[in-house]
């Protein structure tokens, strides 16, 4: 059984629909961008399909998914009001549209629509970091992860500047006036995009998510690696968002040094709230626990590459060859395992929680098909195992093909799991979800009301 945290004050969150549609979109992109990516990997795609799954995997589903996130348990966890529901709903049309014209436009090659798209795109993401901005402002003092959200919104706005400029400079030379190359441009984009945006929130959200679901607390060596990551990992992605862009080799060994040394001490840290769980194994800490692995084989990789080569286009996720390890075995599972509680909970709680006690309900983990989990678990760990030695090892196309497909089949089946629990429980459905008054012009269920 999952637990339902106590000291939460749900009053606060938004309507059901807002941070769902957010997933729901989300879950397609995942979809979508892993399609490309086999797709890429056979040769069967025209123009940049590399780039095209990137952003639809990295823009797509994990920052719509953050977007949504954030939108939702902000307020929840703050204890104060969203500063506004309409950003909250005009922010994910923006993204999604953007981010589909801009993946389109990569593959057709027809580049003089990237600036509008980016543009579009960028409009949505600044909306999303005002909204969450203005929201955290009125919650003082800022903890843990409210001080991690915050810097990783400021990560949002530059790399998003900078991503509105490359695609720009596709059809007019935006920087060639500048002593930069493009190349080190696009590293800081990168560099800000995972290690700044993506990163930041991910490490944010586990010091929540993984003691509320464990139901254990930091202590001992917790406490002093925290302090450390606090100050260190945000010094560390500036350093070596800066050493890329200008080019200066210590400053990026430096960064490097202090990302790898935060995200050891951080694997540590949710080892430890793995080991000391108080609840019963869900798939929510079965997808964590692959975290762990993954980051120190990641770190062990690039605390080297990084020493040696810091600037270079094969090492900027760390050692050549570890692009899947860390997409993949790290923010991939922080993030499935992470919806695989989200989208239960903010039904549950909409749905059945002021009905407990007076009727029988189903438990947050009842929302979803065990078997179907397991399954999609067992697929992804495989494809991810495949993709990550076929890339380290250089292994033939064949390898890179089964990777690529048992990660696919296990995204669906994922994806099918958490529609079918929106399907079921939600009062909206998935049409009404996506698609509420305004858009389909007819009444929809409304929101649970609290009992009087």
């Amino acid at each position: 059984m999952s637990v339902i945290p106590g000291n939460l004050d749900t009053d606060q969150q938004p309507p059901m629909t807002v941070p769902l549609r957010h997933f729901i979109v989300g879950l397609g992109f995942l979809l979508i961008g892993g399609v490309v990516g086999v797709g890429s990997t056979l040769d069967l795609l025209p123009g940049l399909a590399t780039l095209t799954h990137l952003h639809l995997l990295l823009a797509g589903w994990v920052c719509i998914t953050i977007m949504g996130a954030m939108t939702q348990f902000v307020p929840v966890w703050s204890g104060t009001q969203l500063y506004s529901r309409r950003f909250a709903v005009v922010q994910l049309w923006f993204v999604t549209g953007g981010l589909t014209g801009f993946t389109a436009t990569l593959i057709t090659g027809i580049n003089w629509w990237l600036p509008l798209f980016a543009t579009l795109m960028l409009v949505g993401f600044w909306m999303f970091v005002y909204n969450i901005g203005r929201t955290l402002a009125t919650a003082r003092p800022l903890d843990t992860t409210e001080r991690h959200f915050a810097l990783a919104l400021g990560f949002f706005v530059l790399l998003t500047a900078l991503g509105l400029l490359l695609a720009i400079d596709f059809i007019e030379p935006v920087f060639a006036s500048l002593s930069i190359p493009r190349d080190q441009i696009v590293m800081t984009h990168a560099t800000l995009a995972v290690f700044g945006a993506v990163l930041t929130t991910i490490i944010g959200a586990l010091y929540q998510l993984a003691t509320m679901f464990t139901q254990t607390k930091l202590h001992g060596i917790d406490v002093p690696l925290r302090r450390f990551e606090e100050v260190a990992y945000p010094i560390g992605v500036v350093a070596l968002a800066l050493g890329r862009l200008l080019a200066i080799r210590s400053m990026a060994q430096i960064g490097g040094m202090l990302i790898v040394a935060s995200l050891l001490g951080l694997s540590v840290i949710l080892f430890r709230r793995l080991y000391e769980t108080q609840v019963d194994w869900t798939p929510m800490l079965s997808r964590y626990a692959m975290v762990v692995p993954a980051i120190i084989l990641w770190a062990t990789l690039a605390v080297p590459a990084w020493l040696t080569a810091p600037l270079t286009r094969e090492t900027i996720f760390g050692a050549s060859g570890t692009t899947h390890l860390l997409l993949l075995g790290v923010i991939g599972f922080v993030v499935l395992g992470t919806l695989y509680h989200i989208i239960p909970f903010v039904i549950w709680v909409h749905r059945y929680s002021d009905v407990l006690g007076y009727e029988k309900v189903p438990m947050i983990d009842d929302l979803y098909d065990s078997r179907l989990a397991t399954i999609d678990f067992v697929a992804v760990v495989l494809g991810t195992a495949l993709l990550v030695l076929a890339e380290r090892l250089s292994l033939p196309a064949i390898s890179w093909a089964l990777g690529g497909v048992s990660t696919v089949v296990g995204f669906c089946v994922f994806v099918g799991n958490m529609l079918l629990v929106i399907h079921k429980h939600s009062p909206h459905g998935i049409w009404g979800t996506l698609f509420p008054i305004s858009v389909l012009g007819q009444n929809t269920p409304p929101e649970p009301q609290e009992p009087r």
